[in-house]
């Protein structure tokens, strides 16, 4: 359940930036919800084969669908990658508007 509410919020987050330079904002959150379920299946994995590896008879017993510390180390690393991504392309969109001053100049003299 917890999830669900940081796949909303990280889809506002990249919404809301997308908005703030003119980009689609549905791309941008779909972005991020991708990026947060990648991460999720990456760990997820990861932590599989560690365990199958480490203690092959575990396997028969695990059961991590409830709230776990493995399932709160997993959100963590899932926010952290959906926020370096974010600073990542924030950045990239600020070096974009440099380079392109005539978007500021065509918007004088609209009226909203």
């Amino acid at each position: 359940m917890l999830g669900i509410f940081i796949l909303i919020g990280a889809y506002r987050y990249y919404a809301r930036l997308a908005e703030a330079f003119r980009k689609t904002k549905w791309h941008y959150g779909l972005l991020a919800i991708g990026i947060y379920i990648g991460t999720q299946l990456l760990f997820g994995f990861s932590y599989g084969i560690y365990v199958g590896i480490t203690n092959p008879e575990s396997l028969n017993d695990m059961n991590y669908t409830g709230f776990s510390g493995v399932n709160v180390i997993g959100w963590l690393i899932s926010i952290a990658a959906v926020y370096g991504v974010y600073k990542l392309l924030e950045n990239k969109f600020i070096k974009e508007n440099r380079q392109k001053p005539t978007l500021e100049i065509e918007e004088i003299g609209k009226t909203e």
